[in-house]
């Protein structure tokens, strides 16, 4: 297949290029610049997408959007963070309707869809949350979906936590537990949906070899608490996790995205996910952190 990737230089993006390069692919990356560069693809910035450049292209892997977990959110920095995934789709999917034959699109969204549950299962039916992670994502997707009105099949990915040494959260928590200072955040009965990146970048490649349609989870199977998730990361790194942090030290070092970011709960599932065939490599956490940190068990 030709592929083209928005956000290939990130952490998903650039270990998908990887593999399906590996696997015989082609595979296109939709480079930002001005619109004068001639390595350009796009300039959201300017809402400017090269002429043509996705001719010919069967499927559009799109992963770009700034970081969630970057900066307060102060109200510019909300408006930021939506309009790097609400403008960018835009712009990528208004290319479709051009297109002699257009492709297939796979649009990255995330579980904050679901907002603060609780001990609630969500699978894929599970309804729209509250808050501005949910109304983010819910913006997000209504985008993608308009792909839909050019004859496009559409996927939306909900990401969780995507756990690699390479990026993303894992690193950052690395470091307290190294010194000894790790622990639960808040009451720690929040649950936490994750999934590593090898299985992350295996269900991209999954619906795009099947063509999936639809909104899947991408979340292993078995979600934790965040007192078990700082628990089993400690015995991983064989540091203790005695120190937690109160919710409201949180609040008054992140402001209220905190409570979003890390004191959130949803117990996800991939329901769709499984029912389709994929098998996940990781399904379980302290074997999956074992094979992230590269630390076997004793």
């Amino acid at each position: 297949m030709y592929i083209a990737i928005t956000g290939s230089s990130g952490l998903i993006g650039s270990e998908l290029r990887r593999r399906l390069e590996a696997a015989g692919h082609t595979v296109l990356p939709v480079l930002r610049g001005d619109p004068g560069s001639p390595s350009a693809t796009w300039s959201p910035a300017a809402s400017w997408f090269r002429p043509g450049a996705l001719e010919g292209v069967d499927a559009v892997v799109h992963l770009a959007g700034e970081s969630i977990g970057s900066g307060r959110w102060s109200e510019t920095r909300r408006r930021e963070l939506l309009g790097s995934r609400t403008e960018t789709t835009r712009l990528l999917v208004s290319q479709f309707a051009s297109l002699a034959r257009p492709p297939a699109l796979v649009s990255a969204s995330a579980i904050g869809y679901y907002g603060n549950r609780g001990d609630e299962l969500l699978d894929e039916t599970a309804a729209r949350g509250e808050g501005f992670l949910a109304g983010l994502t819910e913006a997000w997707e209504n985008e993608a979906a308009g792909a839909g009105a050019s004859g496009t099949p559409v996927t939306l990915l909900r990401f969780g936590i995507v756990l690699s040494r390479k990026g993303g959260a894992l690193p950052r928590m690395l470091l307290p537990f190294r010194l000894g200072a790790g622990g639960r955040l808040g009451n720690g009965r929040q649950w936490m949906s994750w999934v590593t990146l090898d299985d992350a970048v295996s269900a991209i490649t999954h619906v795009l070899e099947k063509r999936q349609a639809g909104v899947y989870n991408v979340a292993s199977p078995a979600p934790v608490t965040n007192r078990d998730f700082t628990s089993t990361l400690a015995r991983v790194l064989h540091r203790p996790a005695i120190l937690p942090m109160p919710a409201f030290a949180l609040r008054l070092l992140l402001g209220p995205s905190a409570n979003e970011l890390l004191l959130s709960s949803q117990r996800v599932v991939p329901a769709r996910l499984r029912a389709s065939g994929f098998q996940f490599e990781h399904a379980h956490l302290e074997p999956a952190l074992r094979a992230v940190l590269d630390r076997p068990g004793t």
